[in-house]
């Protein structure tokens, strides 16, 4: 039976269930469990704010805004949420998306660890970054109703130690490409694992540039 919470499900298109495949062979268990479970967060809001939602973009932004911490996704030089935003456009290219609600998806993934920016943009993009904000900060956990929290961890199980499972999954994915966590919430994570870490300083960026004055 399709599991549903007060009315949210995932669109049954051919789509939605190619993207469910593609995460599911792509991510680990966690990474899996995750994504879907800030499709339901990021729906439910969406629901409690009455915003007029294309369902089926806001699912493949959800469910591919960490695809880019992937071996398979991952590039040298990138932030790993443009990699998980080029993932999503090409999957979304197959099947004659339009150009407009290609962008909306791909600045959802993008902006998702932008905080400040997303919740004034197209509902998808906000509620993706609302969603991953559910799941991992518990921002708004009081906002969901404690059957929706159940229901929602039931399907898509949240392990005894997620925080730190989350935290290590992050440091994972970004580790070889310290450089492209400045002036995101990431450089966190770096920090977090290599206290020797030295983050780029956006003064001192300002003070070493070749400007005289």
């Amino acid at each position: 039976m399709k599991f549903s919470i007060n009315g949210i499900t995932i669109p049954d298109t051919a789509m939605t269930r190619d993207a469910t495949t593609f995460v599911r062979d792509t991510e680990s268990d966690l990474l899996f469990h995750h994504s879907s479970r800030v499709y339901y967060w990021a729906a439910l809001a969406g629901r409690r704010l009455d915003l007029k939602v294309d369902a089926e973009l806001l699912y493949v932004g959800c469910m591919f805004h960490d695809v880019g911490l992937t071996h398979e996704h991952c590039s040298c030089d990138k932030r790993f949420e443009v990699d998980g935003a080029n993932a999503a456009r090409d999957f979304l290219q197959q099947y004659g998306v339009k150009q407009a609600d290609i962008d909306k998806v791909w600045t959802a993934i993008a902006l998702h660890t932008t905080p400040g920016i997303p919740q004034f943009m197209a509902p998808e993009i906000a509620l993706v970054t609302a969603g991953v904000e559910m799941d991992v900060l518990g921002i708004n956990y009081d906002h969901f109703s404690d059957t929706e929290r159940e229901a929602v961890v039931q399907q898509h199980p949240r392990p005894a130690q997620f925080k730190e499972e989350i935290i290590q999954a992050f440091y994972d994915g970004i580790k070889n490409k310290p450089d492209t966590t400045f002036g995101n919430v990431k450089a966190d994570v770096i920090a977090d694992k290599q206290p020797d870490f030295s983050p780029m300083n956006f003064c001192s960026v300002i003070r070493q540039s070749r400007w005289v004055g």
